[in-house]
């Protein structure tokens, strides 16, 4: 099947008026970002935040106009701010967020996503310290204990799900709702802007297009019936992160780091921002806790060991558990071998599984600390 070309994508789209009404959408310079791959098109149009009502019929009209385009096989149009303050000249509302609850941003509820049961943010204050490692071997091992589990890979800038779970196809469009239909591994649900972008290629997206962008995973997705959501988020404390706790119940957060101080730095600033927007800590992962050798068994701490649990303890935070740095984790991940299904008889296998465990009882009993967030003002 011949697949669409770009231009003959603004083609249909110069057909479409812009959000004045008569320019043309591609001569208006309200087209954010449009990327066509493989038959799939996503479109982002600036609008003025206090117009996004109104501009919905635009959109609509966009996204039929581009499914009209001969070798378009799915196509996902949203609308997206570049600043709320550069738009309208008006400074941003107050928000709101329920950590394993509702939350509100501008006094509007954040909506859970149908069928989903809980959303479980996992996080690291800085980058390198193994976080998506843990993150697909959480869901796998939670999946192992019977539970529905899907992935969203929300490191739109650096996406890793579609390599540790060895997947490279592209998703399809499902023809009812025109959701994007997740891929599978493992007994995993898994999405990622990695299925829709050429691998290597650069992701250079403003703060607002990456905010709609991850709604648009979150939102337009056929996740189905999950009892878990994992979402693996990108390192740090950005827009990412107050994305998420802002707009979707966020159940609980899990943090990984490795044992040492510098990496600890890092990963307080975590636990301080989801404390901040009261999203329930489920606890602190160290990983790469010590070394096993291959060829002895023996083990050596190259990053000093236990740090993480004696700063759980200090902050008053669960410790869900120690994961060995061991080259069989670093290269079943790879080739896209999660050792929680590859290894499922090896130690650190089983350290990944009981960590599972820890979280699927912490969610079904509550998490701790769940709170009424405070309002956050974005400035």
């Amino acid at each position: 099947m011949r697949m669409a070309s770009r231009d003959e994508v603004m083609a249909a789209l110069a057909k479409v008026a812009g959000p004045d009404g008569k320019t043309p959408l591609p001569d208006s310079g309200a087209v954010s970002g449009l990327t066509v791959r493989d038959g799939k098109v996503f479109l982002a149009i600036v609008v003025n935040p206090a117009e996004a009502k109104a501009m919905e019929p635009m959109r609509a009209r966009a996204e039929a106009a581009i499914k009209a385009v001969p070798g378009v096989t799915g196509a996902v149009v949203t609308l997206t701010a570049e600043a709320a303050r550069a738009v309208s000249g008006a400074a941003p509302g107050p928000g709101h967020a329920h950590g394993g609850g509702q939350a509100q941003r501008g006094g509007r509820a954040a909506q859970p996503i149908a069928g989903v049961k809980h959303i479980i943010a996992v996080a690291s204050g800085k980058g390198g310290v193994g976080k998506s490692t843990v993150a697909c071997n959480l869901a796998v091992g939670l999946a192992k204990l019977g539970l529905k589990i899907g992935v969203l890979d929300a490191d739109l800038f650096g996406p890793s799900m579609p390599k540790l779970f060895g997947l490279s196809a592209k998703p399809d469009v499902a023809p009812d709702s025109q959701k994007l239909v997740p891929l599978e591994a493992y007994g995993v649900k898994v999405m990622s802007i990695g299925f829709l972008i050429d691998e290597g290629a650069p992701v250079v997206w403003r703060g607002p297009m990456v905010m709609s962008a991850l709604t648009q995973l979150l939102r337009e997705v056929a996740w189905g019936d999950l009892d878990v959501l994992v979402v693996d988020m990108p390192p740090g404390t950005g827009d990412t992160q107050l994305t998420m706790a802002q707009n979707v119940p966020l159940s609980g957060a899990v943090i990984v780091s490795t044992p040492q101080d510098l990496a600890l730095i890092d990963a307080r600033r975590g636990i301080a921002m989801f404390k901040q927007v009261q999203v329930p800590l489920l606890g602190i992962v160290e990983n790469m806790s010590y070394f096993l050798c291959p060829h002895c068994g023996g083990r050596t701490e190259v990053f000093s060991h236990a740090g993480a649990q004696r700063e759980a303890e200090k902050l008053g935070v669960p410790f869900l558990g120690e994961v060995p740095l061991d080259i069989a984790i670093r290269v079943n991940s790879d080739e896209g071998r999660p050792v929680v299904a590859y290894l499922a008889d090896s130690a650190h296998a089983g350290a990944f599984l009981e960590i599972a465990r820890r979280v699927a009882e912490t969610l079904e009993t509550g998490a701790p600390g769940a709170k009424p967030a405070p309002r956050i003002r974005f400035l």
